[in-house]
């Protein structure tokens, strides 16, 4: 039952087994495992103890537990993959490994037990008919045509399956077993070449003996490596990937090389995969997954070296066998096989593809004195990748970089600039990136632009108590003025400092121009600006602050109020710094050349 994937019963008889005190403890490991398949976490955790104490120092029995730990958490937050069943593909019976077969990814080979094999065998263990190797072509609009079997060349009253093709498409690799009456002998695999539209006789690889199991071949994208899986001696226990190296010059095949105890498990692990980009994937059970066979992925860390196996979670694996996998050509999509449910057989062939992480940049632009909408402001945008748009706000001041029909503003793992412009306007900056975001994202702003007409307010600027002196805390409000004239190069200021009435007249006016100067002073000698757009004024108590309301902050109104901190607070209001824009078409100077 356990073989043939029938969990329910063989829960059962695995239980019934442990009940009569069934001596080996591996029944407990069996049941844990189908507990597992079946997404029975807390029972399967419970047997793996079971396991654990029966068998100190197995690793089978702490993986067991930290993949069901770690199962429930993949399944309650799944990656942005999705994945579907191809019924087109599937049958009744077991489908799986598919490989692409042509360079356009159209054309697929896969390996299927469905009814029409060229054996007559069936399987002692599964009860199903040998595999074949079967191809199916796509049309223009996506479908699948009926599977058919590949030609008798490489079809046999053996079984074959799990092939896999060169970068070319010229050479094709698989695996056969032998046959005897009461199943199959040991695997090997196989290559042929292409002969016209066929393929030619197959070759033996030699690697091991015929008591062997040697299968799952993977071509590297240079021809020169072939990763496969293999029960031979010298692994790490179970089924091991394994990998030899051809000479081009000789014309041989290396001996075998483990890939080591970091792929490795007591496990097994088989149907490797190797990336055209040099990852490699590949199917275990002896590594912490979700149930049954889980697909992983390893980086490459050297020639013919990967490591640290990542699991590829929800909902690339799932409770049952996920494995088989294959990506077509330089794209995040692709084809693997599972026997989880919404299949039609044993084994299906299911679709994967990770949707493409789509970013937009949306906003408003406002007038920030009125609040109403600014049409036909200039929205710019400039990407750390080198590329620029630019946009006008509509009618009701918005604007939208986001994607539209080939066209695409906003792109992964990028820092975008924008600058907002409008005529008699100050213009505005701000900033986004899509650096470290995995989905996809759309991002608003409000930019508030400034009216150059009239007085514009600064932050608040303190000076030494009657006195023209610069308190350290006020140059952070003359560099918010310095950013306002970097982002706006063409304005020409002036500079403006003004007084409560109280004092004389004379001797207000003078102490703020020289309040003002000592602004322009420091925004000229210490921050570089040219002294032709900016210059200082000395207001004095001349012109009192009018508030948004309308009501003029002046001697009569202030000496109307009631109470002293009213008043006071009136004169905190008048004693103010701005400035005005004089005009908005300065023309920097081009720096000079040197006389060196």
């Amino acid at each position: 039952y356990r073989l043939k994937e029938d969990g329910t019963q063989a829960a059962v008889w695995y239980s019934k087994a442990i009940t009569a005190k069934y001596d080996d403890p591996i029944a407990i490991l069996y049941l844990a495992d189908i507990y597992k398949s079946q997404g029975k976490y807390e029972e399967a955790i419970v047997e793996y103890n079971k396991y654990k104490a029966a068998k100190p120092g197995d690793k089978l029995a702490d993986i067991g537990i930290k993949s069901s730990t770690d199962a429930k958490s993949w399944k309650d937050n799944p990656t942005k993959v999705v994945v579907n069943p191809l019924p087109l593909l599937n049958s009744e019976d077991y489908d799986f490994s598919p490989t692409f077969s042509s360079k356009k990814g159209d054309e697929i080979y896969f390996t299927s037990t469905r009814q029409g094999s060229t054996g007559t065998e069936v399987s002692d263990v599964t009860g199903m008919n040998f595999d074949d190797i079967y191809f199916s072509k796509r049309d223009k609009k996506g479908k699948w045509s009926t599977p058919a079997l590949l030609n008798a060349t490489v079809n046999s009253p053996a079984s074959e399956g799990s092939a896999c093709l060169n970068s070319k498409k010229s050479t094709i690799y698989f695996t056969r077993c032998g046959v005897q009456k009461k199943g199959v002998m040991g695997c090997s695999i196989y290559t042929a070449g292409k002969s016209g539209q066929n393929w030619g006789e197959p070759e033996l690889i030699a690697v091991a003996q015929d008591t062997f199991t040697v299968g799952h071949p993977a071509i590297s994208d240079d021809d020169n490596t072939l990763v496969f899986a293999s029960n031979i001696p010298g692994g790490q226990g179970g089924k091991d990937l394994w990998y030899i190296t051809y000479d081009k010059k000789a014309k041989t095949w290396s001996q075998p090389v483990n890939l080591g105890p970091e792929i490795n498990t007591p496990g097994d692990e088989m149907f490797p995969y190797i990336r055209d980009n040099g990852e490699l994937y590949f199917a275990s059970n002896g590594h912490p997954g979700m149930g049954g066979l889980d697909l992983f992925k390893a980086k490459s860390k050297g020639i013919n070296q990967w490591g640290n196996p990542e699991n590829l979670k929800a909902p690339m694996n799932s409770e049952a066998n996920d494995f088989g996998i294959v990506f077509e050509e330089g794209q995040n999509r692709g084809m693997f096989t599972t026997s989880r449910s919404g299949g039609k057989g044993g084994d299906d062939i299911w679709e994967f593809y990770l949707p493409e992480i789509v970013f937009a940049l949306e906003g408003v632009v406002r007038d920030i004195e009125t609040q109403k909408p600014i049409a036909g402001a200039k929205v710019k945008l400039i990407g750390t990748d080198g590329l620029s748009a630019e946009m006008l706000t509509d009618e009701s001041g918005a604007f939208s970089f986001k994607e539209n029909g080939d066209a695409r503003y906003i792109n992964p793992n990028t820092s975008y600039s924008l600058v907002v412009e409008k005529e008699k306007y100050l213009s505005a900056k701000g900033k986004e990136t899509t650096v470290g975001h995995e989905s996809s994202m759309n991002f608003f702003h409000e930019y508030e632009l400034q009216p150059m007409q009239g007085p514009i307010k600064l932050p608040l600027i303190l000076y030494a108590y009657n006195s023209a002196d610069l308190l350290p805390e006020s140059k952070d409000s003359l560099n918010y003025l310095y950013n306002i004239m970097v982002d706006n190069p063409n304005i020409v200021i002036q500079l403006r400092s003004h007084t409560d009435f109280r004092g004389k007249d004379a001797y207000n006016e003078k102490l703020s121009q020289r309040r003002a100067q000592s602004c322009v002073d420091y925004l000229i000698k210490e921050k570089g600006v040219a002294p032709d757009r900016i210059v200082a004024k000395g207001m004095g108590e001349k012109e009192p602050l009018k508030m948004p309301d309308g009501t003029l902050l002046d001697e009569k109104y202030i000496n109307a109020l009631k109470s002293e901190e009213e008043k006071e607070a009136a004169h905190q209001r008048n004693r103010r710094t701005d400035f005005k824009v004089l005009r908005d078409d300065y023309v920097p100077q081009a720096p000079q050349p040197s006389a060196n």
